[in-house]
């Protein structure tokens, strides 16, 4: 039974990386802004870099398809046991209906993007299925050689950029679509139900995207911290605990527009200042909590003259916490210190939410898993290796409806993301992989 990879040369892994950040570099020239990095669901670039990963996946031995959602999928089958027909009585030539573990991330990106976020998760996965798979039978392909077959998923959607709802692909893999989302539109005012025709799927067959628990084995996903705790370190991976809840809303301060010029300060009902006072309390409760990030990241005044003063302001609040319980409190607390701005400066304010997430807990198990995989990458007598939870979200919110999730941290540094700058070291990478293959094999052991 075989728990850990053979001992194979340094040069396998950083031949692995290498086409890792060679991949990552070509699907980084895919973009809808030159210059820049910016692939949105349901695009032109969505379509160019499903059919680039479905080439990779074809490479190393999968079987792919699009799906419902207009995710990328390939499969490697589990290998028909020689002593009988096969898996539930299957024989060799019929479709393998054994469960699958799932590995992989998502290709779709924010506007000026990096070009990590996501993609090397997909990448370093379809390196996993290099270095595990096993000729066929028949010797015509690959097979896995685990308990399980293995599927690596291009998820379609994580960010929300182009329909601003986040996770709408491996939404539709959990089984969690909502009718309400098809009339979601983009800034050119395309709904999201014309979009799906336009890229040639049918919003009748979403359902079909869906998998059922007994299909999976779990889910692992490798990503790069989208923060700097591994490089403060001075370590190359973490395994990750959970991924954060979150709350958005957008807020509006109501007070009164009147010219700039004439009004004195003792009559204005200026809703950008105390939006702006807004903005920082926000800063003040989430500084004093533990785990707790809060972050305005837009603010718009109206009408938006120069001689006017604002009688309207939104403000974004995007609020996220490693449980769900203390996330609330800080609304709660947030909420009453707005009323008390507002009040003093005689205005009105009030919340609509526009997204909310509870906390995904990684199972033990996969946690488990991971942590033996890094440290087999890891000098004898080295340290535990490090713990973190994720701040950011992931797909894995989303499939963790329906399966385990764990979740393998990549050293980013100086911890930036969602900014060209975002970086991954070719080294870190080549032990991210071999940590992430162990992973797997130590999942298969179990499962044995």
């Amino acid at each position: 039974m075989r728990t850990r990879l053979p001992e194979l040369s340094p040069d396998v892994f950083s031949t692995a990386a290498g086409r890792v950040m060679a991949r990552c570099d070509e699907l980084a020239r895919v973009t809808a802004t030159p210059g820049g990095i910016e692939r949105v669901y349901l695009s032109p670039e969505h379509a160019r870099v499903n059919r680039l990963a479905a080439e990779w996946m074809r490479e190393v031995g999968m079987a792919t398809r699009q799906d419902a959602a207009g995710n990328q999928i390939g499969r490697l089958d589990r290998s028909p046991d020689p002593r009988s027909e096969g898996p539930a009585g299957r024989s060799p030539s019929q479709v393998d209906a054994s469960p699958a573990l799932m590995l992989g991330s998502h290709l779709d990106t924010v506007p000026d993007a990096g070009r990590f976020d996501g993609i090397v998760g997909v990448l370093m996965a379809l390196e996993v299925v290099r270095l595990l798979r096993v000729p066929s039978p028949d010797g015509t392909g690959s097979v896995s050689p685990l308990p399980f077959a293995v599927e690596v998923v291009a998820f379609s959607d994580e960010e929300g950029t182009r329909f601003g709802k986040a996770l709408l692909g491996s939404s539709a893999v959990a089984g969690t679509w909502s009718d309400e989302w098809w009339t979601l539109a983009d800034a050119d005012g395309t709904t999201l139900r014309e979009a799906f025709r336009e890229f040639g799927l049918d919003p009748g067959r979403i359902g079909e995207a869906a998998r059922r628990p007994d299909e999976l084995v779990g889910y692992l996903e490798a990503h790069i911290e989208q923060g700097p705790e591994l490089d403060r370190r001075g370590e190359s991976l973490a395994v990750v605990s959970s991924i954060a809840s979150a709350r958005r809303f957008q807020l509006i301060i109501e007070g009164e527009a009147r010219h700039a010029g004439g009004t004195p300060y003792d009559m204005r009902r200026d809703a950008l200042l105390g939006a702006s006072e807004a903005a920082l309390a926000v800063e003040r409760i989430c500084r004093g909590e533990h785990h707790i990030i809060g972050t305005v990241g837009q603010l718009e005044a109206f009408p938006g003259a120069v001689n006017i003063v604002p009688g309207e302001a939104h403000l974004s609040l995007d609020l996220r916490g490693e449980y769900d319980g203390s996330r609330d409190r800080v609304w709660d607390e947030i909420s009453a210190e707005l009323d008390g701005i507002m009040g003093r400066r005689g205005l009105r304010w009030h919340a609509r939410e526009v997204h909310s997430a509870a906390a995904v807990m990684c199972a033990p198990l996969l946690r488990d898993v991971v942590r033996e995989g890094i440290l087999a990458t890891l000098p004898g007598g080295a340290d535990e290796p490090a713990t973190i939870f994720s701040r950011a979200g992931h797909d894995g919110m989303a499939i963790g409806a329906i399966t385990d999730v764990g979740m393998l941290f990549l050293r980013n540094p100086d911890g930036i993301s969602h900014h060209p700058d975002e970086a991954v070291s070719a080294g870190d990478v080549a032990l991210g992989i071999r940590a992430l293959a162990e992973s797997v094999l130590h999942l298969a052991a179990e499962h044995r």
